[in-house]
């Protein structure tokens, strides 16, 4: 965690992945592909609470660090999954500084936040609490999402909030937002992101992204863009460009 703190405080890049399928075998490959960190996607991917130890000591085998984009910012889910094992939280669709604040408060133990204390998976069940609980509170990685045209009226003050890592746009979310789903090309939005970059490079906090796409050259562009903390794509858009990667066009052979 410290490593991926240094980074970004630093003014280095840190790459990551996103995990959609709840399978530990896939948790394994991704964590051993050479990511920073992996994320498991709790608000849209299909995970059971039991479910998500298992995968997190998927991920770290190979050396990646387990993150979790929680369903929503509330106390009960960043609790389940820091208790579960995440070392870094991704919370989406901010809107205010207090939701910000809060978000800070609830993934902190007392005295700096109201994190309920009590043994789980992530101290091993007490076992190592006393160095978890200890580290937890500074070494935990913070990242918000702007994912509404609502939050750019107020970006300034959710970005003065101190103790976020990273902040990142949610495009499709922040799109939709305008009346503009997916039209990424459109002057309005590309206006409110140019506006999201310079008040994040104004505060100083590290900008992230999702590259989509399972396209290596499109994470260069957007690290060359200034981009430091990426998500590159999902295990199922990369084993959906990869099995139909040509393949349709055997058909003409099968006769």
């Amino acid at each position: 965690m410290n490593t991926i703190k240094k980074k970004l405080s630093s003014g280095g890049v840190t790459v990551g992945s996103w995990m959609q399928i709840p399978n530990t075998a896939v948790a394994e490959i991704l964590g051993s592909a050479g990511f920073d960190w992996i994320a498991l996607d709790l608000e849209h991917g299909s995970f059971s609470l039991d479910l998500l130890p298992d995968l997190f000591r998927a991920i770290q085998i190979g050396g990646s660090l387990p993150f979790a984009r929680v369903a929503q910012n509330h106390p009960k889910d960043i609790k389940q999954a820091l208790d579960a094992g995440a070392r870094g939280i991704i919370v989406p669709m901010i809107e205010t500084s207090e939701q910000v604040e809060n978000f800070i408060k609830w993934s902190s133990y007392p005295p700096n936040g109201t994190r309920g204390v009590g043994f789980s998976n992530a101290s091993l069940f007490g076992k190592y609490f006393d160095s978890y609980s200890r580290e937890i509170n500074s070494d935990l990685i913070r990242v918000i999402q702007i994912e509404n045209i609502k939050a750019m009226k107020e970006i300034d003050s959710i970005l003065s909030v101190k103790g976020i890592d990273a902040v990142m746009l949610g495009p499709y979310d922040l799109s939709g937002s305008m009346g503009l789903t997916g039209q990424f090309d459109h002057s309005d939005f590309l206006k409110a992101v140019q506006d999201f970059q310079n008040a994040a490079e104004k505060k100083g906090v590290p900008l992230g992204t999702h590259v989509i796409p399972a396209d290596y050259q499109k994470v260069l562009d957007e690290i060359r863009n200034g981009k430091k903390f990426i998500v590159y794509s999902t295990d199922a858009i990369m084993l959906n460009t990869q099995a139909g990667l040509n393949f349709k066009d055997l058909n003409a052979f099968k006769s």
